[in-house]
């Protein structure tokens, strides 16, 4: 099994100086509705240039890697955020990126990819996934930087966690969406550190439950894994390398439906005026359902790229691509596979 030498507060706290030009700390604002289980608090990572949080490993793990390791460019395997990211920084930098993509990867996403001058490799989703798990990829593209299982990558999303602390000092709860782990896990080394009572809560859609599965059997798990609107968390199984760090820092895992997360997008855009994707406002699913305590509770929103088709049908009352089986459960309408 691959294995990761976990960042410590040092290596977040170095991030955050080596990433202070690059990244925008980002705003903690309040949610200010009626009847809420809880007081909510939404960190705006939907703000930073590229609309995703994922600026912040990927700025931290090339300015780390320093200009000579990056000399034949930088290479990613990404769905949309993370390419953004490493190819943002990238031009900033003046290497050459190239970014393997899943061929279901949202229009929007691959439209951004190619305006920051990136080059864009389609795999099928199955072959993609494997790039994650075995790291294989063509060396001869660049570095290459691993959208979640990279030291660094989680060191500067770490930087979250630093700014929350500082923002809410009496936060009780923390829900963050969860991908591949890197998001949770660099805001837990940060937080755990500093504040090791505050409970962080890693959040799912129902279409794909990695985290939750593998929390139940006590080890790293394979799920069913749907295909919907919910494009940036939701994978067939939990990268083992990941393992040791999410069983250590995180506290539990949250699983909302594919109504929720379009409930929430309807009334971040309704009330607070807030565009999230399905993964960024999962976590806002979960604290409006009462599932992440009586708070003070802070919500990352961790990306607002979205479609704008999507967009209109959930603010049209729809929950896009869904369908429903005899019994009335509502199920993303793509054929289900198994890792």
């Amino acid at each position: 099994m691959l294995t990761i030498n976990p960042p410590m507060l040092d290596d977040v706290l170095a991030a955050r100086e080596r990433i202070a030009d690059l990244a925008l700390r980002t705003p903690l604002i309040p949610l200010s509705i009626e009847n809420a289980p809880a007081p909510i608090y939404l960190k705006l990572e939907n703000l930073q240039p590229i609309g995703s949080f994922k600026l912040r490993g990927a700025a931290n793990a090339m300015m780390a890697a320093g200009s000579g390791a990056l000399t034949r460019g930088v290479l990613t395997a990404s769905a949309g955020n993370m390419a953004q990211g490493v190819a943002w920084t990238a031009r900033r930098l003046g290497v050459p990126c190239t970014v393997l993509v899943p061929d279901r990867a949202p229009e929007i996403k691959l439209a951004a990819i190619e305006r920051l001058g990136a080059r864009v490799v389609k795999l099928p989703f199955e072959e993609w996934w494997q790039t994650l798990v075995t790291h294989r990829v063509p060396r001869d593209l660049g570095r290459f930087i691993h959208p979640v299982c990279d030291r660094a990558v989680i060191a500067g999303n770490g930087t979250i966690g630093l700014e929350i602390l500082e923002d809410l000092p009496d936060v009780e709860t923390i829900v963050v969406p969860y991908g591949g782990g890197g998001l949770s896990c660099g805001i837990g080394t940060a937080v755990k550190a500093l504040r090791p009572q505050v409970k962080l809560l890693a959040c799912e859609v129902e279409t794909a439950t990695p985290l939750t599965t593998s929390l139940a059997a006590g080890m790293p798990a394979q799920t069913a894994h749907v295909p919907s609107f919910v494009d940036g968390i939701g994978a067939p199984s939990l990268l083992e390398e990941m393992w040791p760090m999410v069983r250590r820092l995180i506290d539990g895992a949250v699983v909302v439906s594919l109504a929720e997360v379009a409930a929430a997008i309807r009334l971040l855009v309704e009330r607070a005026h807030v565009v999230a994707e399905g993964a960024g406002a999962a976590s806002v699913a979960a604290a409006l359902a009462g599932r992440a305590g009586t708070g003070p509770i802070v919500c990352v929103v961790s990306g607002g790229n979205l479609d704008r088709e999507k967009l209109v049908a959930i603010l049209a009352g729809e929950v896009p691509g869904v369908s429903t089986h005899r019994d009335g459960a509502p199920v993303a309408a793509a054929t289900k596979t198994n890792a």
